[in-house]
């Protein structure tokens, strides 16, 4: 057995740990988990009507074009049809992209640190990665530019970004495209685009018609579906065309589809979540700052937390009494940690387990 040479030397990506490993790792029972940017509030609970309508049908394989969302989105963010294209979580819309438009050897433009998938996935590829340090835990649009060349194909753009939880603005962006060549395709990731509330944050789709350029949105974030896996990528039809030439059939799941639309029509609780993340995360740079700890200023549902050089052993103490954050080590960010906004009750478990561990 042979295999490709392109993913020999490929560290497969690790997740944070669920919950129920903690609780038979360590013998608890109460388990908090604040480490993969999930919405901890839940879904809409007109999703879980629909998840539970849908049960009845999954003897059927779903409808491989997600026909009733695509049309509701088309209505929703007016956008044609044809331009959509529906993933397995906007996870497999990376893979899609690269799939369609990268061949081994070509570049593909990253920031460091971002979003581990981007590269990985473009390794397996066979892809050269030209990674382009941050500036302040924002990206350097300025430098990525600077690092296309003949070979370029594809160039990722995380925003707002994880794991920062910066973003970049609009003036920033447009003077990023401008003079990109027709060879390249941007992908602009905007899982997070619901929780930003800056002014002079980009929208996207604004820019699919001008350039080659795809845009990544996700259900997982705050419409809090992740685990049934459903994003959507927009972008001009040649694009979607060939992206959806490398799809596979049947990727998105019948109950995800039927979730999803049901949670798009929800705009009440999308709201909410929304107004409870904020104040959660108010609550937390209130407390950081009295810690006296450092932490970057995000517009997602999480937050980067410096720590200092123990940070691998209060992650360690903190995992023991129950509340699971990711440690920033596999990103090269060896003192920081970052933590997912959670409910209330959640937050102040976090941040009193943080004080008796560091004060």
């Amino acid at each position: 057995m042979i295999p490709r040479k392109s993913i020999l030397n490929i560290r497969p990506y690790k997740p944070g740990k669920p919950i129920e490993e903690v609780k038979r790792e360590f013998g608890l029972k109460d388990v908090i988990k604040m480490a993969s940017n999930e919405n901890p509030f839940g879904p809409s609970p007109k999703a879980l009507r629909a998840i539970k309508k849908a049960l009845s049908t999954i003897n059927r394989y779903p409808d491989g074009g997600c026909f009733y969302l695509r049309q509701a989105l088309s209505k929703r963010l007016k956008v044609t049809k044809e331009q959509f294209i529906f993933g397995n979580g906007s996870d497999e819309l990376i893979v899609l992209a690269l799939r369609a438009f990268v061949n081994e050897g070509d570049e593909v433009v990253v920031a460091r640190p971002t979003f581990l998938i981007y590269e990985l996935a473009s390794k397996i590829q066979g892809a050269k990665i030209k990674s382009v340090p941050t500036r302040y835990f924002k990206y350097d649009l300025k430098a990525m530019k600077n690092a296309i060349n003949k070979n370029t194909r594809l160039v990722f753009i995380a925003n707002p970004d994880n794991p920062n939880g910066t973003y970049v603005t609009r003036y920033e962006l447009e003077i990023f495209l401008k003079d990109i060549p027709d060879s390249v395709l941007v992908f602009i990731d905007e899982a997070y685009f619901d929780f930003v509330e800056e002014k002079d944050y980009p929208n996207g789709l604004d820019y699919i018609s001008r350039n080659n350029v795809i845009v990544a949105r996700s259900f997982s974030k705050s419409y809090g579906l992740a685990g049934l896996r459903i994003g959507y990528g927009v972008s001009n039809s040649e694009v979607i065309r060939y992206m959806e030439s490398v799809r596979e059939p049947f990727n998105v799941n019948s109950v995800a589809q039927s979730a999803g639309l049901a949670a798009l029509k929800d705009r009440k609780y999308l709201s909410k979540v929304k107004r409870m993340t904020q104040a959660g995360k108010r609550f937390l740079y209130s407390e950081l700052k009295d810690l006296g700890l450092r932490y970057i200023p995000s517009v997602t549902n999480f937050v980067l937390v410096e720590l200092g050089k123990n940070t691998e052993h209060i992650c360690k103490r903190l995992l023991k009494k129950g509340v699971i954050v990711r440690n920033m080590k596999g990103w090269g960010m060896d003192t920081f940690i970052r933590v997912t906004v959670g409910r209330d009750k959640e937050n102040r478990r976090f941040i009193q387990e943080l004080k008796g561990i560091i004060t």
